[in-house]
């Protein structure tokens, strides 16, 4: 990744663009990965790694995505749901890029132990050492980085695209490559593509949270309450309930989460599920109802540590340490892969031949007035490569949250873990299709896995 403060740099972009044609060409590559979540970090530092040269381009300042710009705070998916949790050791079950990002925030400080999580186990980390930690494998791979940049459009030419447009406080640029990885969570750039998508259940989505995290926690009062265990008991569950149901509070939710952090007496809290005024579903790419989940879950954070400071063993001098700069998304746009995940293949445990991560994630659907939770108990399901791939396009894959899937598999399947080691297959895929001139649809799935296998990914 280098930085430059050429005046030529600035001569590719045109501060009075109007049109698509008249947008100046900043660059080619070979690999343009749109979005800087844990996909699309995985996927650019995997493609520079094999020699493509990479642009990322990411909307924000830093990478993370709705790890880290929406706090969700944890790595999920990495071990094996078992019985009897509490009496097991920590099982991991997924490897690669995954558990590589995981030693590398380890080795900063900047992620806990397992921690228990239902039936499952999950890490806590660090937000500020997630960037670092994103930065500099970037940088070490030689990907170039574009922060402070949205794609706003893109040229599509028969079942390719040739480039997508930029857009900075510098002006409008474009950027060729002979492929795209679509990281943006939103489908965003298959969408503007023309391709067809699903959203949701019928239209209907998960709802958004507004994660927080509070500092000054006793820890002994804390764990007096939860014990072992970072779900809610159901002391509090019924606390929570007649403090909403008696006006006490304006605390709909009433099954919570707490974690533990790597900062002492810090814990981050997943409280609030966000709807509208009615209590309908948020459509978060609608821009009116965005703003109204930022605001509302603003006010929720608040309302959630009053409640904590006044109710809960330990937290009676908490301080509120910070709130993400945005709402945490959970799902918007899933792409119509040449495969589906459906809800049957992740609750049957189903393996795929062409699988490029487990999962053992159970399907958790936050939405409507009670949440649905089906553990994977002792077992795992493979997502299947095809759900990254969009029959209408050659040179253009999807990582993360926006695979083809049905909703409530999609709620097992979005999370951290997976998410690093679609970037990953993603990437190793691109590699096979530039050295093969094929389309992604075409791709050596064996040697796909072989790779990734080779990288240290478990399949």
């Amino acid at each position: 990744m280098k930085y430059t403060t050429d005046t030529s740099f600035m001569d590719s972009w045109k501060e009075t663009a109007l049109t698509d044609e008249e947008a100046p060409l900043l660059l080619e590559a070979d690999v343009v990965v749109c979005g800087g979540g844990p996909a699309g970090v995985a996927a650019a530092t995997v493609c520079a790694r094999q020699g493509l040269s990479t642009v990322l381009v990411e909307k924000n300042g830093f990478c993370g995505g709705a790890a880290v710009a929406g706090l969700s705070g944890t790595i999920c998916g990495l071990y094996q749901a078992q019985e009897e949790i509490e009496a097991k050791e920590p099982k991991q079950l997924v490897f690669g890029f995954a558990g590589e990002f995981k030693i590398r925030l380890a080795e900063r400080g900047g992620v806990t132990e397992p921690q228990i999580y239902g039936s499952t186990h999950v890490v806590t980390f660090d937000p500020f050492v997630w960037r670092e930690v994103a930065d500099d494998l970037l940088e070490e791979a030689g990907v170039r980085c574009l922060y402070h940049t949205l794609v706003t459009a893109v040229t599509r030419k028969g079942d390719r695209l040739t480039s997508v447009q930029l857009e900075s406080s510098a002006g409008r640029t474009h950027v060729k490559a002979g492929a795209f990885i679509d990281c943006t969570g939103d489908a965003a750039v298959m969408t503007k593509a023309g391709c067809a998508y699903t959203f949701g259940d019928n239209g209907a989505i998960q709802n958004p949270t507004m994660m927080f995290r509070l500092s000054h926690v006793e820890e002994a009062g804390y764990y007096d309450c939860f014990g072992r265990n970072t779900i809610c008991p159901e002391s509090l569950t019924r606390k929570l309930t007649e403090a909403f149901e008696k006006g006490t509070y304006d605390t709909p939710r009433n099954h919570i989460w707490v974690f533990p952090t790597p900062t002492r007496s810090v814990f981050l809290m997943n409280c609030t599920q966000l709807a509208g005024q009615g209590g309908e579903m948020l459509n978060v790419i609608n821009p009116g109802d965005r703003t109204h989940a930022e605001i509302s879950g603003r006010r929720a954070v608040r309302e959630y540590h009053r409640f904590f400071k006044e109710n809960v063993s330990g937290f009676e001098d908490s301080e509120l340490m910070d709130v993400p700069p945005e709402v945490g998304v959970r799902q918007t746009r899933s792409i119509k892969g040449t495969v589906t995940l459906t809800n049957a293949h992740v609750a049957q445990c189903t393996k795929a031949a062409d699988g490029i991560v487990r999962s053992s994630w159970p399907i958790e659907l936050h939405a409507g007035e009670v949440s649905k939770l089906h553990w994977l108990i002792d077992d795992y399901y493979e997502v299947p490569y095809g759900t990254l791939v969009h029959p209408e396009l050659d040179n253009v894959i999807v990582a993360g949250r926006s695979l083809s899937a049905e909703h409530e598999a999609l709620a097992s399947a979005r999370v951290t873990a997976q998410c690093f080691e679609y970037g990953h297959a993603a990437a190793v895929a691109t590699a096979l299709r530039l050295e093969a001139g094929t389309g992604y649809k075409d791709v050596d799935t064996d040697e796909l896995r072989r790779r990734m296998v080779e990288n240290g990914s478990a399949l």
